[in-house]
Order: structure tokens, then C-alpha cells, then sequence
């Protein structure tokens, strides 16, 4: 399921909406980044990491929307974390969220759907694999406390339902424009930085100005 898109940053992608999973790897640690999406692709991504010996240290969610708020009993208790304002919403919301997941969602996944605690403007070194160094960039665009991760050392944004290249802009109830248009502005240093760009939904970029592609380590424009 997963592929290298930069050094120590491997992504799956969903059947369901393209939906990507991100895992950030140091040595034999990972942090996972909205894995998702239907419970038999969560299952094989835990498989996948037992296979490659790498234990999850933490996950990290985008955005309280409930395709980037879950989880798997295969990558372990290892703390989940997402900005103060998406941490309050996965709590506020909890009823919605989980009815928006259907009924092929299992028990034991629902119960796991949203449980994290907010961060401030970092994730805790206990769940930074060695070498990784992470930027927030929090906004409240697409969603209240939106957050988009930057690898500084491999420039890799990951940009949630920010950017993409098959999903139409999506501002959150009732139309929230001037939210949106900031955080694209928060976004657009980092972008125009990255060598890797990739979206909560779609096909991982490598530039993100001219639409370029990434697949392996080959790239199509």
C-alpha cells in the first residue's frame, strides 16, 4: 500500500475519494498522519508497517472531519494528536462524526474514531520519529483548526483537504470565504517551497504550482 513519495515519507491512497495516509518515518518509528480510510485498507496499512518493523509512536489528524479522524487497534495505543480547536470539535461532534462513517464502520473502529488531544502549535517529541522536524501550519480553512504539517528537512507539506488536484475547493458552513482565502495565503510560502505536496484527497504533487505527479520515486507532469 505505501509509497515513498520523499526520503522517510510514505503514502497510501484510498479506494474511497483518493484519501491519503501519510506515515513519517525515523529508524523503526512512525508517525501517522489522518490514516484512512475503510476498515480493511486501515487493517492492511497495519500489517503493511508490522511487516516493515516499524512501530507507530503517534498519529496526527488534519481536521475534524471523521475520513481524517481514524484509527486502528494494529497501530497500537501510541498518543493522537491534532490542533486544540479540531481536538474540542472531535469532542463536540463526536455524535455527527460517527454517523457520518456508515454502518460498515465496526465497533471497535468507531470507538477509536476522534480520540485526540490537542497539541498547541506542535506535536510532542514523544511522537516525532528521530530526525523528523514538523511545522504546524494551523488556519481555519476547509475546517475550524485545519492544520497542514511541513517537513522541513525533505520540504514535503502535508496540506489535508487544502490542496488538491481532484477535489473542488470546499470552504466549511455557511461559506466561510475569507477563512479559506487566508489559510491558502498561510499555505503558499510552504507550497511554493515544496518538493513534495501531499493532499488530503487526490494524487501526491511534486510541484505544486504546475500540477506535477508522484508515484514511486518517478514523477509525470
Amino acid at each position: 500500500m505505501l509509497v515513498e513519495v520523499a526520503s522517510r515519507v510514505l503514502v497510501a491512497t484510498s479506494r474511497i475519494m483518493s484519501t491519503t495516509s501519510t506515515a513519517i518515518l525515523g529508524d523503526d518509528r512512525a508517525l501517522l498522519v489522518d490514516p484512512a480510510w475503510m476498515p480493511d485498507e486501515l487493517g492492511a496499512l497495519a500489517t503493511e508497517l508490522r511487516q516493515r518493523r516499524l512501530e507507530v509512536i503517534g498519529g496526527f489528524a488534519t481536521h475534524a472531519h471523521h475520513d481524517h479522524l481514524l484509527w486502528h487497534p494494529g497501530f497500537g495505543d501510541a498518543p493522537r494528536w491534532a490542533s486544540d480547536t479540531t481536538a474540542a470539535l472531535a469532542v463536540e461532534e463526536r455524535e455527527a462524526l460517527v454517523d457520518e462513517l456508515g454502518a460498515e464502520v465496526p465497533a471497535e473502529l468507531v470507538d477509536l474514531t476522534g480520540r485526540v488531544a490537542g497539541c498547541g502549535d506542535a506535536i510532542p517529541d514523544e511522537s516525532l520519529p528521530a530526525g523528523v522536524e514538523a511545522t504546524l501550519i494551523v488556519h481555519d480553512g476547509h475546517a475550524p483548526g485545519h492544520t497542514a504539517v511541513w517537513l522541513t528537512d525533505q520540504r514535503v507539506l502535508i496540506a489535508g483537504d487544502m490542496l488538491s488536484d481532484i477535489e473542488l475547493p470546499l470552504p466549511f458552513d455557511p461559506d466561510d470565504l475569507p477563512a479559506y482565502l487566508s489559510a491558502l495565503d498561510a499555505l503558499a510560502p510552504f507550497a511554493a517551497q515544496a518538493s513534495v505536496v501531499i493532499p488530503g484527497h487526490g494524487t501526491v504533487g511534486s510541484d505544486a504550482s504546475s500540477g506535477s505527479t508522484v508515484t514511486g520515486d518517478t514523477s509525470t507532469t
